[in-house]
C-alpha cells in the first residue's frame, strides 16, 4: 500500500469503527487463551475455530487445481449465436426432393405425431413448401451451400457443418436459454461464466468474458444470458455497446479525476476487505476484483475499442456495414480485435432470423447483414494464425420447419419453429475442417445418422477447451451442478 493510501486509511474514522468490530469467533480468537476459547475448541476442534475467514468449499481445490484436465486444442471461443432459429433448408441442408412435394401435405409417417407450436396447431394442414434459393456444390469438400451464403461458400473448407443437431425446447425463451446455460429455465451459469470459473484469463486487463449483441428487431436478448447464475460473480459476461461509452458506468464523472477514482477504490478496498475478514462472504471478494478489473478497463477498453488504426483493406473484406458501430459486421470485427487481447469466451448475438412469414424476403436480408462479415472473421482469423487455436461456433436455438406456416405460394412462405434437427457450424482449433456431419430425412424433420445434443454439443465444447465436462463442477444448495447436468457425450468423430 503506498504511503497516499495509508495516510487515507489512517484518516478513515469509518473504516477505524469497522475494524474494531468483531465477531464472536474473532473475540475468541483474540482471546484464546481464555476459558471460552478453549471450551469451544474442545467441542469443535481447534482447526474449525482459527480457520480460515474465507476457506475453499471441500473439494474445490482439487477441481480447480486440476484444470484444464489434459491438453486444450483452442485457447478462446468465438460464438456467433444467430438468435430465432435460421432455415436449415435457406442454409445448408439440401432437399431437392421437396420440389416435386410443393404444396403437398406432410406425412404423418414423417410428422409421428411430434409436437407443434401453437401457432401451427391452429392450422388445418401442413404444406410443404420447398427452399425458394438454388444450393451449389463449393470447395474441395463438395459441400452443398445455398446461394444466399456466397461468402460462407468460400471458406466452406475450413467448416465442420453438422446438419444432425436437436434440442427439446420449442419455443425462443427456453431453447436459447438451454443452448446458453444448459438449461431450459434461467438461473444457471452460461457457457462464458463456466469458462471463465474454470480456466480464469489470459488478459488481466480485460474480462474474461465479452459479449457483443446486434439486429434491431426479433427476439428480445435478456442479460441472464450471459449470467453466471450461482457462480462467483466476477464470472459473468461483460457486454460491450456501441457508441460513446462501451461499457455502463466505466467513465468518471465530469471534474472527477483518475486518482480520485484511484483513491475511492482503495477506501473501498478496505472496507470490502474487513467485512470479508469478518464474515468470509466470497461475494464480496468478488466485489473487489469487479472493481479493480473496472479500474483497469478504464483504460484497455478505449484502446481495444478504438478501430481507427485498422486499415480500409480491412473494413473491406468485412463489408460497409463494418464501419458502422454495432452492426454485425462491425462485431465480427471488434472480436477479432478482443481474441488477439487474449478475451477466453466472446458471445456475439445477432437477431432477426425468426420468420414465420415473408421468410424468402426476410433470410436474403439476414444473409446479406451476416455473410461477408461472417466469412471474413474466418478468413482475417486465419492470416493472422489465430484460427489455430481459436474455435469458431455459428448457430442458433432451433432449425425450422418443412411446411409453410401461414399462407403457401411459389415466392412466399413461412416456416415455425423446429427443434428436431437443424444445422450449425464449428470451425477453427479442435475440429475437423471440410466436413459434414449427421444425416436428415429427405424433410428435413427427423435426424436419421448421427444426432447431436445441445448437451453433446456443450460436452464437446468443453473437450476442445481441455475440460472433461463431467469433472467441472460447482457445489450450490447441497448439489454439484455442471454445464451439461447429467447428460452430454464428446462428438469424437468431429474431432481434429
Amino acid at each position: 500500500m503506498c504511503n497516499h493510501h495509508k495516510k487515507i486509511r489512517s484518516n478513515n474514522k469509518d473504516l477505524q469503527s469497522v475494524e474494531k468490530k468483531m465477531d464472536r469467533r474473532k473475540f475468541l480468537q483474540t482471546t484464546s487463551m481464555g476459558l471460552g476459547a478453549a471450551a469451544l475448541g474442545s467441542l469443535f476442534g481447534m482447526d474449525k475455530l482459527f480457520a480460515k475467514s474465507n476457506p475453499q468449499p471441500k473439494g474445490i481445490e482439487d477441481i480447480m487445481s486440476s484444470l484444464p484436465h489434459f491438453m486444450p486444442k483452442a485457447k478462446r471461443v468465438v460464438y456467433l449465436f444467430q438468435s430465432g432459429g435460421p432455415s436449415q433448408f435457406e442454409t445448408f441442408d439440401y432437399k431437392p426432393k421437396l420440389m416435386d412435394m410443393f404444396g403437398q401435405e406432410l406425412p404423418s409417417s414423417v410428422r409421428q405425431g411430434q409436437r407443434l407450436t401453437a401457432m401451427s396447431a391452429q392450422q388445418s394442414s401442413l404444406p410443404i413448401a420447398p427452399s425458394k434459393f438454388k444450393f451449389n456444390k463449393h470447395g474441395k469438400s463438395q459441400t452443398w451451400v445455398s446461394e444466399l451464403l456466397p461468402h460462407t461458400a468460400e471458406v466452406v473448407d475450413d467448416l465442420c457443418i453438422i446438419k444432425s443437431m436437436y434440442t427439446e425446447q420449442i419455443n425462443h425463451d427456453p431453447a436459447i436459454t438451454f443452448f446458453q446455460t444448459g438449461h431450459q429455465l434461467p438461473g444457471r451459469p452460461s457457457i462464458g461464466s463456466w469458462l471463465s470459473y474454470g480456466l480464469g484469463s489470459d488478459n488481466n486487463n480485460l474480462p474474461s468474458f465479452i459479449v457483443l449483441t446486434s439486429g434491431n428487431s426479433g427476439q428480445p436478448l435478456y442479460s441472464r444470458l450471459w449470467g453466471n447464475g450461482f457462480l462467483p460473480t466476477q464470472h459473468q459476461g461483460v457486454q460491450f455497446r456501441s457508441g460513446k461509452d462501451p461499457v455502463l458506468f466505466l467513465n468518471n464523472p465530469e471534474n472527477y479525476h483518475h486518482e480520485d477514482r484511484e483513491d475511492m477504490l482503495a477506501y473501498l478496498k478496505d472496507l470490502n476487505e474487513v467485512q470479508n475478514s469478518a464474515f468470509g462472504d466470497p461475494e464480496i471478494d468478488a466485489r473487489i476484483k469487479q472493481y479493480e478489473m473496472a479500474f483497469r478497463m478504464q483504460t484497455s477498453v478505449p484502446e481495444v475499442t478504438d478501430m481507427s488504426d485498422e486499415p480500409d483493406h480491412v473494413y473491406d473484406m468485412y463489408g460497409p456495414d463494418s464501419r458502422t458501430p454495432g452492426t454485425y459486421a462491425a462485431n465480427c470485427l471488434m472480436a477479432r480485435r478482443l481474441l488477439e487481447k487474449d478475451v477466453k469466451f466472446i458471445q456475439l448475438y445477432h437477431r432477426g432470423w425468426d420468420q414465420h412469414i415473408g421468410l424468402p424476403g426476410g433470410i436474403k436480408n439476414q444473409c446479406k447483414a451476416t455473410d461477408q462479415p461472417t466469412a471474413a472473421f474466418i478468413k482475417d482469423l486465419k492470416q493472422r494464425g489465430l484460427l489455430e487455436d481459436t474455435l469458431v461456433i455459428w448457430g442458433g436455438e432451433f432449425g425450422r420447419t418443412v411446411y409453410s406456416q401461414g399462407k403457401l405460394t411459389a415466392n412466399d412462405y413461412g416456416r415455425d419453429h423446429h427443434p428436431k434437427c437443424f444445422s450449425m457450424w464449428m470451425a477453427g482449433a479442435g475440429v475437423k475442417p471440410g466436413i459434414t456431419y449427421g444425416e436428415t430425412d429427405d424433410f428435413s424433420y427427423n435426424i436419421v445418422k448421427d444426432p447431436v445434443h445441445v448437451h453433446d454439443f456443450h460436452a464437446t465444447l468443453m473437450h476442445i477447451m481441455g475440460i472433461d465436462h463431467e469433472k467441472l463442477t460447482f457445489k450450490h444448495q447441497g448439489r454439484r451442478f455442471r454445464l451439461t447436468d447429467v447428460h452430454g457425450n464428446v462428438v469424437k468423430d468431429i474431432l481434429a
